[in-house]
């Protein structure tokens, strides 16, 4: 049943109903039924192609065990031949062109990542005057949103060089995406913030390792025997001078090199090794500013050799 549901998951990040609606109108086709729709046919065609189901009285009988309405038997045949071939032609066609890199990012989690951080860039005090920086450097601070699933920036901010970074990522808040942030985002205000009701902002951020937890209560979990995750629980984060109103869920996990690594969120359904995965993806944002470092010195090689450093 869960491999089921996977797919049909899988099937609606490929063709939307929107995708199947203009396929429908370019074929002139009406649609008038209400129960059995085109796209719940397409729904029953894939699971009956995937599962070799027998009939359609076959494919009846087992329909609600794999997430999918109770349809009579004779409804399927007649909805089946009457819809033209040519549609389902235009569909699959549509999902082919949709089994792309971005396509298959996208349905690892159930929101896209926004992988949120900054990188400064820093040159002579004479070229950037109204850049202070350190010593006799200038420089400035690019504070970037990019979007995990095609790499590319969703949104940029600019400040000088000693600007800090958590401020920054009010700039950045959308509910859309589940925010991945590393530990110099973490407030405690903040997080509190983002469960309310009226904010309800998706986030993975890193904990500090000294951020104190109080009240650890573990939550149920099934492991599996390969799993990086040492601990799943939620609790109060901080001290009694400044601690959080709310429980908070943290997941400790190891990266590939052993270290323990924590992170907060106020995402609890789904699993841990997903959470620890989200954290993980935001490597991609570090990559980024490596090939932009790269491609700056690859352009500009005598200007970044004598007074640029990323």
């Amino acid at each position: 049943m869960k491999k089921s549901i996977t797919l049909l998951h899988v099937l609606e990040h490929l063709i939307t109903k929107e995708d199947v609606q203009e396929i429908l109108q370019d074929h002139e086709y009406k649609d008038t039924a209400r129960k059995l729709s085109v796209p719940i046919l397409l729904r029953f065609l894939v699971m009956a192609a995937t599962h070799e189901w027998k009939s359609f009285r076959h494919a009846a009988d087992v329909a609600t065990a794999h997430g999918l309405p109770s349809v009579h038997y004779s409804s399927l045949s007649k909805k089946a031949g009457h819809v033209p071939y040519a549609i389902f032609k235009d569909l699959f066609a549509k999902a082919l062109s949709r089994c792309n890199r971005r396509i298959r990012r996208s349905i690892r989690f159930p929101k896209e990542l926004l992988l949120i951080d900054s990188t400064t860039i820093t040159v002579g005090e004479s070229r950037l005057p109204w850049a202070p920086y350190r010593g006799k450097r200038s420089g400035v601070k690019l504070h970037v949103a990019l979007l995990e699933a095609s790499e590319m920036p969703y949104k940029v901010r600019e400040t000088t060089g000693l600007g800090h970074d958590s401020p920054m990522m009010k700039e950045f808040l959308d509910p859309k995406f589940i925010l991945v942030a590393d530990r110099a985002y973490f407030q405690i205000k903040r997080i509190d913030t983002f469960v309310k009701p009226e904010t309800k902002q998706p986030f993975v951020i890193r904990l500090k390792m000294n951020v104190a937890l109080h009240r650890k209560k573990s939550l149920r979990r099934w492991s599996p025997v390969d799993s990086n995750i040492t601990g799943d629980f939620t609790c109060q984060l901080g001290t009694p001078q400044s601690r959080s109103t709310s429980r908070h869920r943290v997941v400790e996990f190891k990266d590939l090199r052993g270290k323990i690594m924590r992170v907060v969120t106020n995402l609890y359904d789904i699993d841990a090794e997903m959470i620890a995965s989200m954290y993980q993806a935001r490597w991609a944002i570090e990559v980024f500013f490596s090939l932009d470092k790269a491609a700056f010195e690859h352009t500009n090689p005598v200007w970044y050799n004598r007074e640029c450093c990323i």
